[in-house]
């Protein structure tokens, strides 16, 4: 089995086949993309454009040629793999969208967490659908300054914060904390509480590998 991974972020690279590991993936299932000057485009549009997203859909579509399975680990692209998905007959996911399904599958407070802003208004609009199934009350956050920690290089103080912000919602009485950006990941080493946020590498990549190993007919 091949799973194709399209990055914005290289540093996503370690998290993803550190997830693929815990799952038990041969060596070398994942096959990494980065295309970090999609989001950084997208960062000077202020969101996602419609042809950012072209884009976007069109290196998903070529990356599916020469695999079983595509996925998607960045939150602010994600509406582009929402329509890959039916356009194509190689299953292609976005991480989030696995991470939102088990983040309010259970109902109660969701609170979200964000990182850049570019990705809270796809985050938003996915987590309020996939709450549409459930009783879950969804609520996204933006991690104040966390971005510009990530962009210097210094991932412990991003990780940090992001910790911070999930012990502050887990103590201001929320069912699930979800961190909606691979790059969050690694959050849980420096939370302080009893309860632990969601991320989406491997949930995400669990989902994936289970749809390309038994695609729908």
């Amino acid at each position: 089995m091949t799973i194709a991974c399209l990055h914005t972020a290289e540093s996503n690279i370690a998290v993803f086949e550190e997830a693929a590991g815990r799952l038990g993936l041969p060596a070398g299932t994942l096959r990494h993309t980065v295309r970090a000057d999609l989001l950084q485009a997208a960062e000077r549009a202020g969101g996602l454009t419609p042809e950012i997203e072209a884009e976007t859909r069109l290196v998903l579509l070529s990356l599916g040629q020469d695999a079983d399975g595509v996925l998607l680990s960045c939150s602010t692209l994600g509406p582009a793999a929402d329509i890959v998905t039916s356009a194509t007959e190689i299953p292609t996911l976005r991480a989030d969208g696995a991470l939102a399904r088990r983040a309010v599958a259970g109902g109660g407070r969701v609170v979200v967490l964000c990182s850049v802003e570019t990705t809270l208004a796809p985050t938003t609009a996915l987590f309020r659908a996939a709450a549409l199934e459930t009783s879950a009350d969804v609520e996204v956050r933006l991690v104040a300054g966390a971005w510009d920690l990530f962009r210097a290089g210094d991932t412990a103080a991003y990780l940090k914060v992001i910790a911070e912000a999930s012990d502050e919602a887990y103590a201001e009485g929320a069912s699930v904390v979800a961190l909606a950006q691979a790059s969050m990941t690694g959050a849980d080493r420096f939370a302080m509480g009893s309860k632990m946020p969601l991320s989406s590498p491997f949930i995400g990549l669990a989902a994936i590998t289970e749809q390309a190993a038994y695609p729908k007919v």
